[in-house]
């Protein structure tokens, strides 16, 4: 037997149009089918949860409406189910809004599977915390978390399936787990058969992201050409009992499924091949094996899976002072050289007018934004021929006051010069930020609730 799983969504903001192909390609499919959307990421669910702090409405994903909706009644009509990681900081909510989704989709009796247990704020008193590799952060104090949310497995989105669900909506799970749950629901694999749990994780792995294993990630023009960027088709995994699978995309859709965009998938966020850790399972892929099967199809075998672990990660996500940003454009003949008069200036009025302790970096772009650019943005700018800069500046600092005068000073250059400088951003925010731990799994209580549409 085949299980289908296509990804509508790799991201908060990802297209909110491409659920509709995969739909139509789903409904061809004589076999169990799902529809799961990617939407969190770690300072997406601190944004979810700073906005649920101001108003317990809020707090889900914000495109849920968007991604979901015109897609929602062909799901719930044609057995194909849906799972969703947009309940984010209010999977309850998340719940209440795709009901009132179904039910003016004409679908009164819709049921939809709600999991928490992912949000673990409220204990992180009474949690056996440590370090996750990598972490030397300490534990931040609790007045200033904002979010401390651990990835949840597979297993309760396995049980809401096993009661009915046709929407499962969840917080923090892992990504895979998405595609995980229905696999293992329709292929009955045990929750130890290692090697198929891993399989059934590498296919999440391989479309969580949307489009990036069918060509969007992958393109680079005149490098790796790939054809109908404003069409992509997002991905679908055939997956069969023994755990091999398919990787391809609705037809007719743009973008492409080949052994390299899979490869670069597949390695995607991996920083062990032979112990990428998840809560379900630990994957090795050093056996993988890729090969090309057809047009847009793609065969993945070879995975083998070790035993879950003890501890499960959890994000922290914290605030820690303020940050602040400014920028000023100069164009025209000499550009660069009034771009760097303009950061000297601004260096030299900041080390006198703000306090030693304030972080400060500035970017040229269009010279140098990307890497640290403090050692080079000037090395070769006699021969630089820009007439385009934007200088940006970035300051943190514990309080919002000093933040506030660094990006004034920016905003002064206005007439203070070098000359024909013009179209100044500033803005300023608290900082958040984010440290990752690792907790006891048998602490981690995840539940299911039920609800009907109507």
């Amino acid at each position: 037997m085949t299980v289908v799983v296509g990804c509508g969504a790799g991201f908060s903001g990802d297209r909110t149009d491409a659920a509709g192909p995969l739909v139509e390609a789903l409904l061809h499919y004589d076999a169990p089918r799902a529809l799961m959307f990617e939407t969190l990421g770690e300072r997406t669910l601190a944004a979810a949860q700073l906005a649920r702090l101001q108003d317990p409405s809020r707090g889900v994903e914000p495109l849920l409406e968007a991604f979901l909706a015109p897609v929602l009644g062909d799901c719930l009509r044609n057995a194909i189910t849906v799972l969703g990681n947009f309940g984010a900081a209010n999977p309850e909510a998340a719940g209440d809004q795709v009901a009132a989704m179904a039910q003016r989709a004409g679908v009164k009796d819709a049921r939809i599977a709600v999991i928490q247990g992912d949000d673990v704020r409220q204990q992180i008193h009474s949690l056996d915390w440590q370090p996750w590799e990598g972490e030397h952060r300490e534990l931040p104090d609790s007045n200033d978390v904002v979010a401390a949310n651990v990835y949840l497995g597979a297993d309760a989105l396995v049980e809401a399936l096993a009661q009915e669900a046709q929407v499962v909506v969840t917080g923090r799970v892992a990504d895979p787990a998405l595609a995980l749950a229905p696999l293992r629901y329709h292929h009955g694999w045990a929750r130890d058969d290692w090697d198929r749990i891993a399989a059934g994780t590498l296919a999440g792995h391989l479309i969580e992201c949307g489009a990036q294993v069918t060509g969007g990630y992958f393109a680079d023009p005149g490098v790796k050409d790939v054809q109908g960027m404003h069409c992509l088709g997002y991905p679908i995994v055939e997956v069969e009992r023994d755990g091999s699978l398919i990787v391809t995309k609705p037809p007719g859709t743009g973008g492409l499924v080949t052994e390299q965009t899979v490869k670069e998938q597949l390695l995607y966020e991996i920083h062990d091949p032979a112990g990428y850790v998840t809560p379900d399972v630990v994957v090795d892929l050093t056996g993988v094996e890729v090969r090309q099967v057809g047009r847009d199809r793609v065969s993945v075998k070879g995975v083998r899976g070790h035993p879950a672990p003890d501890r499960l990660k959890t994000t922290v996500s914290f605030l820690d002072g303020y940050q602040g940003e400014a920028e000023i454009s100069y164009a025209g003949p000499n550009a660069m050289a009034r771009a760097k008069l303009a950061q000297d200036t601004l260096q030299r009025r900041l080390a006198t007018r703000c306090p030693a302790d304030m972080r400060t970096r500035f970017d040229v772009i269009g010279i140098s934004s990307v890497f640290d650019g403090d050692a080079a943005v000037w090395r070769d700018s006699p021969g630089s021929s820009s007439e385009d800069i934007r200088l940006r500046l970035a300051v943190e600092h514990k309080q919002r006051a000093v933040v506030e005068l660094a990006t004034q000073e920016l905003l002064a250059l206005y007439c203070c010069g070098p000359a024909a400088g013009g179209g100044v951003r500033r803005h300023q925010n608290r900082r958040l930020k984010t440290a990752s731990y690792l907790v006891r799994r048998q602490d981690v209580t995840p539940s299911v609730s039920i609800r009907n549409g109507s």
